[in-house]
């Protein structure tokens, strides 16, 4: 604040953006300084805020968005105008896919210019770009509206289904003047950003009569389960009705992953054999083979009749979107599943009647087959070690220390990482979710160590680690509790691959060879390890947790191990098949 030459108390956009975001709870900004928000950044940490600088915008604001999907408040990353805002707008797209709630605050030039073509410095139409690509995008002029601009952004980044809001702000705006006092009364603190949604008692009903119908019912967790914080409620419902379920990739340790009820070894089982499905926060998209095809056992819309979906979800849109919703029940998570509780304990007095018999045993038969098969996968101590060998130690590490964050991307290492290393608590993997985009890794790191002080463990294919690893550097600088993997198996896939044409060029899958990525933690001050054994993983893995050093693990992994697409291939068209 600033007085003027009448001794009237003034303030500025400056700071009226920073209490704006105080006011709401926001301690945190993550991003990227430069024109003109390099002294945006610099008083909002005189006035509290924790601000943390990254490298690249799209790092920032991958680290904004599962910031806002690990405390339900909206992430905030603040870049600079045009590229800066151009990189952010992965990470915004990326948190709008996965209902992430988030908002990208970026300087831009004055509108007057932009709308003329007068070429300003990094001259651009920000806001159009936006809006199509976030759920909500808003532009402040006046330093008066800076209150309700945040406040709205706010309330559409996490009210209803959360997502990504675009907040434009001109670089002239920081500067403008306007009595303190009424700058103060301008601001609002959000009341109930996010209110719940109740379902309808019919549709409550509507649902339980179908479970109770059902002879091989199954629950599908997604990770909107996870978002929700209803952890207790859920486990509840699961263990009083005895239903099967499977958790997906960030749903995972919702329960523990070794609960008895949890049926992830048995997926290719249970998905086209299950009469009754319920989806608590999952939707039916490619993740789940949209409903329909193989994986559902060879349904289309001609079966629909045979196989019955619930649905919870707070968006009546999502119902219906590949396969008939028998049972839509509409509204937030949390409410939802505690309003399934009351009907199941109440109706009609009776105790819940768990599922068949025959069903329980058919699951558990397919799934200790294939948990005995994955065992003896396990055991094995190939050299140069191999995924499994490798993972075999994180999955260890990670029941060692349950309270640990993963964070997990890349190919080979993100389908053999879900399958093979168990989750003990909620909202504890992280993932590249419904995009399977890369670069979210060093990005959802800094993140979840900032926002949980909790030591976090990532996990990396040596590609998806491209994307992001001169993070490392931030990691460092913030001497954040990071331990980094990267299973180095010299290229995209693996580093086995030849250019067809011969030449002097290798492959465009392949990378250099002997690779040491650990060298790049030790440039910045970090602790850099080599490791080609999986005592030499585990030692310094655990060496990495014991003292929340910022540790990278350059993991030698033989080169032939990986597949092509992972678990994806089918979506990978080749022209020519390899011989």
């Amino acid at each position: 604040m600033t007085t003027d030459a009448q001794s009237a108390v003034v303030t500025d956009g400056f700071h009226l953006v920073i209490e704006a975001l105080k006011l709401n709870g926001i301690d945190t900004i993550f991003g990227l300084p430069g024109i003109p928000i390099t002294d945006f950044a610099r008083k909002a940490q005189a006035e509290g805020l924790r601000v943390i600088s990254f490298r690249h915008e799209q790092n920032a604001g991958n680290a904004a968005a599962i910031a806002g999907y690990l405390t339900q408040k909206p992430g905030i990353c603040l870049t600079v105008s045009a590229p800066g805002f151009l990189n952010g707008l992965t990470a915004l797209t990326n948190a709008t896919t996965n209902c992430f709630p988030m908002i990208l605050i970026s300087g831009s030039s004055e509108r007057e210019i932009v709308d003329l073509q007068q070429g300003d410095y990094e001259e651009m139409d920000q806001l159009a770009i936006a809006k199509p690509l976030c759920k909500a995008a808003f532009r402040v002029l006046h330093a008066e509206d800076i209150g309700v601009g945040i406040a709205r952004a706010i309330r559409a980044a996490v009210s209803g289904r959360p997502g990504g809001v675009y907040l434009d702000l001109p670089a002239k705006l920081f500067a403008q003047t306007m009595d303190a006092e009424a700058g103060k009364r301008s601001l609002i603190r959000v009341v109930d950003p996010a209110p719940k949604q109740i379902p309808g008692s019919e549709a409550v009903k509507r649902a339980v009569d179908l479970l109770k119908g059902a002879k091989k019912p199954l629950i599908v967790l997604g990770k909107g389960a996870a978002y929700a914080q209803a952890d207790a409620d859920i486990r509840s419902f699961i263990e009083k009705t005895g239903i099967p379920y499977l958790p997906m990739s960030m749903a995972k340790g919702l329960l523990p992953d070794t609960h008895e009820q949890c049926v992830s070894a048995a997926r290719s089982f249970v998905l086209p054999e299950a009469d009754v499905v319920m989806l608590v926060g999952a939707r039916l998209n490619w993740l789940l083979s949209h409903g329909k095809g193989k994986t559902w056992g060879g349904r289309t819309h001609k079966d629909w009749g045979g196989q019955k979906f619930i649905q919870i979800d707070i968006s009546p849109q999502e119902a219906d979107s590949n396969v008939r919703i028998d049972a839509p029940l509409v509204g937030d998570v949390g409410s939802c599943v505690s309003a399934l509780l009351a009907a199941i304990s109440t109706s009609a007095g009776s105790t819940w009647a768990k599922p068949p018999t025959e069903w329980l045993a058919a699951i558990a038969e397919r799934k200790n087959k294939n948990v005995a098969k994955m065992a003896e996968t396990l055991a094995k101590n190939p050299m140069p070690m191999n995924f499994h060998s490798a993972l075999n130690v994180v999955r260890d590490i990670v029941k060692a220390n349950p309270e640990a964050i993963l964070v997990n991307e890349g190919a080979n290492a993100l389908d053999f990482t879900r399958s093979i290393v168990d989750m003990y608590r909620p909202r504890k993997r992280l993932d590249v979710g419904t995009w399977g985009i890369m670069g979210i890794g060093m990005g959802f790191s800094v993140a979840a160590a900032v926002v949980s002080g909790q030591p976090v463990i990532a996990i990396e294919g040596d590609s998806a680690f491209g994307f992001s690893g001169m993070e490392v550097e931030t990691i460092c600088r913030y001497n954040l509790p990071v331990c980094v993997v990267v299973f180095n198996n010299n290229g995209v896939y693996g580093g086995t691959d030849v250019n067809p044409a011969g030449g002097t060029d290798v492959a465009p899958t392949v990378f250099v060879k002997g690779a040491r990525y650990d060298k790049l933690m030790e440039a910045f001050g970090g602790v850099g390890v080599h490791a080609t054994t999986p005592v030499e993983l585990r030692n310094a893995m655990e060496q990495a947790l014991r003292s929340r050093k910022p540790t990278l693990v350059n993991a030698v992994i033989d080169e032939t191990a990986g597949t092509e697409s992972g678990r994806i291939t089918s979506l990978n068209p080749q022209s020519v098949k390899k011989k």
